[in-house]
């Protein structure tokens, strides 16, 4: 049994049980193996989390190539964060419901994302907060619609229609004002 065997069925257990279903028990009994084994693997429920999120959101982090300019650097990396959250959506409430498993990658994101809002407003934390609680809400709210491709497609355009808004707001606004 690999760490790589441990999070898929992570995955899917969190898949199946709308989020409720994945605990360490229930995991060690889809393996086969003792729930003692998976703890020397990943730790407790929360290091089981946090690999889960690095596994699945690392994606967020790619380096855009070719990308001028921080507002299209942030448009990339939030686009691909909300695309995460809406494939994955039970990780994405099982980290709200355990504060302790946002670390590692869901870290980085943040930390990117305020780095990123910080050359371009005086307000960083504000912005980001609205970013990424608008990337929560709609992919989650992506995830509820996946029996129907055509609404997926149209809420994604939607998502980043309204994050263009959102950016032109960061970009133009008071609270938002660029740094000269």
């Amino acid at each position: 049994m690999s760490r790589d065997d441990i999070l898929a069925a992570a995955l899917v257990l969190l898949g199946e049980g709308a989020g409720q279903g994945l605990t360490m028990r229930a995991l060690a009994a889809r393996l086969g193996v003792t729930p003692m084994s998976l703890y020397r693997h990943v730790g407790d429920q929360a290091g089981l989390l946090r690999a889960l999120a690095d596994q699945v959101y690392v994606q967020a982090l790619d380096e855009p190539v070719g990308l001028a300019g921080e507002r299209a650097q942030i448009r990339a990396l939030l686009t691909r964060y909300h695309q995460a959250v809406g494939r994955y959506p039970q990780l994405t409430l099982a980290i709200f419901a355990t504060p302790q498993a946002f670390a590692g990658v869901t870290r980085q994101i943040t930390a990117r994302l305020t780095a990123l809002l910080a050359r371009i407003t005086d307000s960083p934390l504000l912005w980001r907060d609205i970013l990424v609680d608008h990337a929560h809400g709609s992919g989650l709210a992506l995830a509820a619609g996946q029996a129907q491709p055509a609404q997926i497609e149209d809420m994604a355009l939607q998502y980043q229609q309204a994050l263009d808004r959102l950016l032109d707001a960061v970009c133009g606004s008071t609270a938002g004002s660029p740094r000269g």
